[in-house]
């Protein structure tokens, strides 16, 4: 009578389970709602949610390329009241009566449904999807991270409500969370939704969906819930080794001679350069926007420009956008197969100065990306500058920029849906094409875009988000830094912002472009460097004023000295970033690493934004408050008057940017640290008060960290390491792997490549190097290593040659 009973209650809720699908999927219909449950890895599980006369269809996702997994043991329970589907690393529960989702780990409770809903589209091309809800129970006190690149400063999501309604110039959106409990989800939704975490729960709504559609991550950790999230949704590949190095940019160079002066500047004078920029217009006037050639009158032998960075031993970037001027070739092309949007983008007037004349509009309209077709056509075009050799790609206003957008043009077709369905999805779509293309075109240069906004899966095209056109002031550099955390978060590891930010006019005090020449500047500018030292990308950009390190003085004055000893820094810092990549790229792991990565445990650092690891060793610190200055932002329609204090102020007291100052830095407990300038230890768990100067941001070395540090080089591949300081900070055993390949193309994909790998044990005193393994074209044969153990005296020399060696 009870398997009878229970078989009823079965039939009544419709509970199906084919024999095929029995062991790692399960359905069950409550109140008209389907539930699916199927498991794609033994930590990786998809929830579906849809109602009766739901249109919903398995769409090919934009985001999750991982099929489920064919061998994983999958079991299966069921009682009265719920049926359970487990895997050996996770436990999946689904109530009969209710139809919410419970998720476990070896019986203890991850994460609940509590609540979902579903309101019919009564209207409209997206007639009969649905808004959708679905709300989570969390514990009271558990810190939550991910979402994008927001900013309001904060590192923990919890009590946070958040319109994710446009992806924008500064805000920018993955629907992914992450718990310090070691999970985490993904929506796989892409119409402006919002989130909200309050008493009632962590909700997320969307405007559009045929369905609830999220997976659930059991990552264990912040590094395995990053690495569940690139297995769902696709690798990192590695960037080439020269983009490592310090980039130079501004809004922008008006020529040809503009841009060189500056690559010819910094090999004249020894201060090292890798990439230089070319932003907008080289294509001329706004009627020809982004024609993705070069046809402005200064650029008429845009391929010599670029032959000419070439031959100085740099590379270049150059800018493309995802819209088109009207009289583009590729804008005849789109528009006559309706492959454009109707709505307001940038620039607004075909005339190029500001504010802009209304009466004269650009025509601009940006491209549909969600079509397969368009983006083809895109490429055809972006071809002629991929012919002309261009190294790096700035995707401009990959948001993208939308003005005056009504109701309306929601309704336009993108791909196979309306733009309603895909808009956050537009990023992500946009650099889709590019980075295909790219790997189709040459397999000898890896792919290198900077994209200004991004979704989630956007680690696996190649591209690194930069977090747009951000003002010039402490608070937005304070931003910045929980931003790129929280934006690391989502599985998506290249980060990057304005040096200095990009709108720094209030501080051009003494005339149009004298921003460098302000102390408040220089010493704003000068510590956001000193963050940025710690961001995959390193790179210098803004309107306004000119930021290249001449403009800030001459060797000797404080500021150009300090801008000098942080881009050498980045250079001797190389092999331990590059073998980070590696690190990134083969086991999943993050370069600027929130400390709830490695310290979850110490209760201080879980809303901790503004300090974070960078690498497994460097404990980065920056100073995100002036020492020497004032913080206020000069108004420039005040500005006559202020000129006037801050110049009576400066020749009275003047500004001593030789003073040494303190700073407070907290520790994270559970290791010991170095500060890396005196070598004196610390224990963690404590607030340490240091004496900083202008030209040393506090940074510290984990006790039980093996560093390399290389000879400053004037460019990332003008010698190959074949001598390098090993820096040993005892106190723990510690291990790093030194990486190298050839720098710049896929052969370490077939295996071309080499690491070596350092081992320190700590209680015995021993350094062992271990025999180098695997080999590429033109690896070094033999190297010498300098050996420094920190606080003891001398330095050992090691004539290496690829054997292991026992120190």
């Amino acid at each position: 009578m009870k398997k009878l009973w229970m078989l009823m209650v079965a039939m009544m809720l419709s509970v199906t389970l084919s024999a095929a699908e029995s062991e790692k999927k399960v359905e069950v219909k409550v109140d008209g709602v389907t539930t699916q449950i199927t498991f794609y890895s033994p930590e990786i599980v998809r929830v579906v949610k849809f109602p009766e006369g739901a249109t919903w269809q398995n769409r090919q996702s934009l985001v999750v390329t991982l099929l489920p997994e064919q061998d994983m043991k999958i079991t299966r329970k069921e009682s009265a009241s719920s049926i359970t589907l487990s895997s050996n690393a996770l436990s999946v529960v689904v109530d009969k009566k209710s139809g919410l989702v419970q998720f476990l780990q070896k019986g203890k409770n991850l994460l609940k449904e509590s609540a979902y809903d579903f309101k019919l589209r009564e209207d409209g091309e997206d007639k009969g999807s649905f808004r959708t809800m679905i709300r989570y129970q969390l514990d009271k006190d558990e810190p939550i991270y991910g979402l994008g690149a927001i900013q309001d400063g904060k590192m923990n999501r919890r009590n946070s409500h958040f319109r994710m309604m446009e992806q924008s110039n500064l805000q920018d959106y993955q629907y992914v969370i992450q718990s310090l409990k070691g999970w985490g989800l993904y929506w796989d939704n892409y119409s402006r939704a919002s989130f909200t975490d309050n008493d009632e729960g962590m909700t997320f709504s969307a405007e559009v969906g045929d369905a609830i559609d999220y997976y659930f991550m059991a990552g264990g950790s912040a590094d395995g819930v990053n690495a569940q999230m690139r297995k769902l949704s696709g690798k990192v590949p590695m960037f080439p080794l020269w983009t490592f190095g310090y980039w130079q940019c501004r809004e922008r160079y008006k020529t040809p001679q503009e841009l060189l002066e500056v690559v010819y500047w910094h090999r004249k004078n020894g201060v090292p350069l890798d990439g230089i920029i070319q932003d907008w217009q080289y294509w001329g006037s706004n009627y020809l926007w982004n024609a993705m050639d070069f046809l402005g009158e200064p650029y008429h032998n845009g391929k010599w420009m670029v032959e000419e960075v070439h031959r100085h031993n740099a590379h270049l970037m150059i800018s493309v956008w995802a819209s088109f001027g009207p009289q583009t070739q590729a804008y005849k092309q789109l528009a006559e197969k309706d492959l454009m949007y109707d709505f307001q983008t940038w620039p607004q007037s075909g005339l190029t100065f500001w504010p802009p004349r209304m009466d004269y509009p650009s025509g601009v309209r940006v491209y549909d990306a969600l079509s397969p077709e368009a983006r083809e056509i895109y490429w055809q075009n972006m071809k002629r500058l991929v012919d002309y050799d261009i190294d790096a790609w700035w995707m401009d206003s990959t948001d993208p920029d939308a003005f005056n957008v009504k109701d309306e043009h929601y309704e336009h077709k993108a791909g196979d849906g309306t733009w309603r369905r895909y808009r956050n999805a537009f990023p992500l779509a946009s650099v889709s094409g590019i980075y295909g293309n790219l790997r189709k075109n040459s397999e000898d240069k890896r792919v290198f875009i900077m994209t200004r906004s991004a979704f989630a899966g956007q680690q696996r095209y190649g591209a690194g988000l930069w977090s747009g056109d951000v003002a010039s002031s402490w608070d937005m550099l304070r931003k910045q830094m929980p931003l790129g955390l929280n934006y690391t978060m989502t599985g998506c590891p290249n980060f990057n912002t304005d040096i200095g930010g990009f709108f720094c006019g209030s501080y051009n005090t003494r005339g149009g472009g004298s921003a460098p020449r302000n102390s408040q500047y220089q010493e704003l500018y000068v510590r956001w460097m000193q963050y940025a030292l710690f961001c995959p990308v390193f790179r210098s950009h803004g309107a306004d004023a000119p930021r290249e390190i001449y403009q800030f003085g001459k060797r000797g004055d404080a500021a150009f000295d300090a801008i000098e000893k942080t881009i050498r820094l980045r250079y001797q810092l190389l092999p331990y970033i590059y073998s980070t990549a590696w690190q990134v790229t083969s086991n999943d792991e993050s370069y600027m690493r929130a400390l709830v990565y490695d310290f979850p445990e110490d209760k201080r650092v879980w809303d901790m934004g503004n300090e974070f690891l960078f690498g497994r060793s460097i404990l980065a610190t920056p100073i995100d408050s002036p020492q020497y200055t004032e913080e206020k932002i000069v108004r420039e329609d005040a500005m006559s008057g202020w000129n006037r204090r801050e110049a009576t102020a400066e020749a009275k007291q003047g500004v001593d940017f030789t003073e040494s100052k303190s700073a407070t830095k907290y520790l994270p407990q559970g290791a010991d640290w170095y500060d890396f300038w005196t070598e004196k230890r610390y224990k963690g768990g404590q607030d340490v008060t240091i004496e900083t100067s202008l030209d040393k941001g506090p940074m510290f070395v984990r006790a039980g960290s093996i560093l390399p540090l290389a000879p400053v080089v004037q460019y990332a591949e003008q010698n190959k390491w074949e001598k390098l300081e090993i820096v040993v900070y005892p106190g723990a055993d510690a291990t790093f792997t030194l990486y190298e390949d050839e720098g710049d193309n896929y052969n370490y994909e077939k295996g071309a490549y080499s690491t070596i790998r350092f081992s320190w044990d700590d209680k015995r005193g021993r350094l062992t190097i271990g025999a180098i393994e695997g080999e590429y074209p033109g690896m070094l044969q033999k190297r010498t290593f300098d050996i420094r153990i920190v606080g003891k005296e001398g330095v050992r020399t090691v004539e290496y040659t690829g054997q292991q060696v026992k120190l």
